[in-house]
């Protein structure tokens, strides 16, 4: 038990639907975890803290260190074999903490090195997948976590075990847990396949009433001024909620769900199109855990929607930039039409009135104590995103996708204008899947920037090379090469006084480590003309479309993107180097375009941007995509060529620098001038159309062309 007291669960105000969620969890554990998404100090780590207190204590095998069931042990724990119905010994429910930086091997376990030096025997040292068998496992920032440990949780997710083979270990042990992951979503978003594993999700906001907002205030400074004595206060009703739990929970196998209910569930999932049967699945359990927490055994469709508005949201299709929820007026007509296909049977209370446009659906049961103290929830499920904006039929040189008139292209761009000769924002065109570019060489970033771009060092990833640990003696072992230690150690052992059947005498200088390659994500940083020579209806469009594709691609790769505008009189940092993905998709579709092209204010806007980033984030490499079509002007009265000029030096800088960069060239019609050509050359990048980012891969042209421009052809 810890020695700093818990923030009572009962105590928090304005997270009703975040509560909600978590206990249908603790009733239910099969529904698979909770995914809380949020904006930062919304007490969303409070939460799932507060609810562990709460869960039941678990009956284990004595000195099981992976907390077998006494009734039903497992066959193949490592600490077996135990007898079933053997004694038990109860224990608190476990809720373990994965740090974003973990190792696989304080994941998933690995061999306990220190047995194996000093006695020479091969034994398994547990992880923290098996310390949360049969309890909680808690991820804050889940979606930074790396790709290394997402694998790992993935596929014990899967099998509800963890197997470990590594070092001449081989162990299987049982996993399952309830996942439970917080995350600030304008740090990034999810890989898919870890979002799918999540049970529910909740989207967290700050109370916008005064009231609500002035009472969590209230409660936390004098939870802060005396723990002891404001848990005290709430201990009543906390206890009521865990005794809730325990009831609830025996309750559970007897709730039935009915045809209808039934029925209902797999209309609201066919409403959003979600992908596979998980959706329908989970949606079923938390109806049936809503049901027992209410003390029912039949499902009714008021549970079938609150249930539905926890479970689809992350699952309904969407596109990429697209935020989760579901629209609540769409799930209405769905289940209301369920029901009027089977009008003899009667699901419950009736949809009419609920979920309307107005009023955001209700959560679920109050969880706050019975005294009425503190305000009510203001969860619900968040508004529906907006629609993206139509492509333009056969928009976007060389995308591969999309066919029409010109008259109805021309039709389909025409955006908003500012005024008679201002700028226009033009929307974004077809997007496609572009060329992967790739830096040169191997960075050191698999560790601090994980992700899918370019080749890294770093304590995970392909085991390619052992090594001598840099700075020895005294210098830090990383991950212990074992067959390469007892190699150098071998040598040595008689001249060490080993004798038969003796341990092995392994000295400092015989350690080895791994050396890891695995992939690292690096900043993308877009410099973008939004000039008036852009401004030709299809070529702007086609250029959003494009640039929205090198934004997918660096969403699914986990790199960090910043956006430059350059216009008129000069740059404009748009968009701060940010994990959020989206965040940058939404500027870029509200870009303006018009004016005239300051090309080197963007490019020395642009060496700022970068000089600054290498302070804060030195590892994280940089990659510069400059989309413009060349055609450069200067301040009204300036000679001609010296704007090109001057954007060619600023572009020399950068190279200088050693800063990698592409250069897509946006210029088309039947003469061309090629001024981008020049700009590349200083750059000493690759020189590309529009129509060349979708034609295959270039990752060995741009290892090829980092130190010189060229054209891609």
């Amino acid at each position: 038990m810890s020695s700093i007291q818990q923030y009572p669960f009962s105590a928090l105000v304005g997270t009703e639907e975040l509560k909600l969620a978590l206990v249908l969890n603790a009733v239910h554990p099969p529904i698979g975890g909770v995914l809380v998404r949020g904006e930062k100090g919304t007490a969303k780590s409070t939460a799932v803290r507060g609810l562990a207190a709460l869960l039941p204590e678990v009956e284990v095998v004595p000195g099981c260190r992976f907390a077998c069931d006494p009734a039903a042990p497992e066959p193949d724990c490592p600490d077996g074999p135990h007898t079933a119905g053997g004694p038990g010994e109860p224990r608190p429910a476990r809720l373990v903490e994965l740090p974003v930086g973990a190792s696989e091997d304080r994941l998933a376990g690995a061999l306990d090195l220190e047995r194996a030096l000093t006695e020479g025997r091969r034994a398994f040292e547990p992880g923290l997948l098996a310390g949360a068998h049969r309890g909680l496992l808690y991820v804050d920032e889940v979606n930074l976590l790396g790709d290394h440990l997402v694998d790992l949780l993935l596929d014990a997710a899967a099998m509800g075990t963890n197997h470990v083979e590594r070092e001449g270990v081989s162990v299987r042990h049982p996993a399952r847990f309830q996942l439970v992951g917080t995350m600030n979503p304008e740090e990034g978003e999810l890989r898919p396949q870890l979002l799918d594993r999540f049970g529910l999700t909740v989207e967290v906001r700050a109370p916008r009433e005064q009231a609500a907002r002035a009472e969590v205030v209230r409660r936390r400074l004098a939870y802060e001024a005396d723990p002891a004595a404001f848990a005290e206060r709430w201990a009543d009703a906390d206890a009521e909620v865990a005794a809730r739990i325990r009831a609830a929970r025996k309750l559970v196998g007897q709730v039935t769900l009915g045809d209808g209910a039934l029925r209902a569930i797999v209309a609201a999932c066919t409403a959003f199109e979600v992908d596979g049967l998980r959706a329908d699945l989970v949606t079923a359990k938390a109806a049936t855990a809503l049901a027992a927490w209410d003390a029912r055994t039949d499902v009714t469709v008021a549970d079938v929607r609150t249930a539905a508005l926890l479970a689809l949201p992350h699952r309904r299709r969407r596109g990429p930039f697209e935020q989760p929820g579901l629209d609540a007026d769409r799930l209405d007509d769905a289940l209301n039409e369920s029901m009027n296909e089977s009008p003899g049977e009667s699901l419950g209370e009736s949809l009419d009135g609920q979920g309307s446009s107005d009023d955001e659906p209700e959560p679920g049961p109050e969880l706050e104590p019975p005294d009425g103290d503190g305000p009510g929830g203001s969860g619900g499920s968040p508004p529906p995103p907006p629609p993206p904006p139509e492509p333009p039929p056969g928009s976007g040189s060389g995308s591969g996708s999309g066919s029409g008139s010109e008259s109805g292209q021309a039709d389909a761009v025409a955006g908003p204008e500012a005024g008679p000769g201002g700028p226009t924002v033009l929307p974004a065109g077809a997007t496609f899947d572009p060329v992967r570019l790739e830096l040169a060489g191997t960075g050191t970033g698999a560790l601090q920037a994980p992700g899918r771009r370019s080749p890294a060092r770093g304590s995970h990833g392909a085991h390619v090379a052992d090594r001598v640990p840099p700075g020895r003696v005294g210098g830090r072992l990383g991950d212990l090469a074992l067959p390469a230690t007892l190699r150098a150690a071998a040598p040595n052992q008689l001249a060490r006084g080993r004798t038969a059947g003796g341990r092995v005498v392994v000295r400092g200088q015989d350690l080895r480590e791994k050396v890891r390659e695995g992939r690292e994500g690096n900043l993308v940083l877009f410099v973008v003309d939004a000039s008036g020579s852009m401004a030709a209806r299809r070529r702007m469009s086609a250029v959003k479309g494009a640039v929205l594709s090198l934004l997918l691609d660096a969403y699914q790769r986990r790199d960090r993107v910043g956006l430059i505008s350059f216009q008129g009189e000069g740059a404009a940092l748009a968009l701060p180097p940010t994990a959020s993905v989206d965040l940058a998709a939404r500027l870029l579709a509200e870009l303006p375009t018009g004016g005239r092209t300051p090309l080197a204010a963007g490019l020395t806007r642009a060496a700022e941007v970068l000089a600054a980033e290498r302070v804060r984030d030195p590892v994280r490499r940089p990659l510069l995509v400059l989309v413009t079509d060349g055609r450069v002007t200067g301040p009204r009265g300036a000679p001609r060529g010296a704007a090109l000029d001057g954007a060619v030096a600023a572009a020399a800088g950068l190279a200088a620098r050693g800063v990698p960069a592409v250069l897509v060239d946006t210029e088309d019609g039947p003469v061309r001038l090629g001024l981008g050509g020049r700009v590349a050359a200083a750059l000493g990048a690759p020189w590309l159309r529009l129509e060349d980012l979708a034609a295959g891969s270039l990752a060995g042209l741009v290892r090829r062309l980092t130190t010189r421009g060229g054209r891609a052809a």
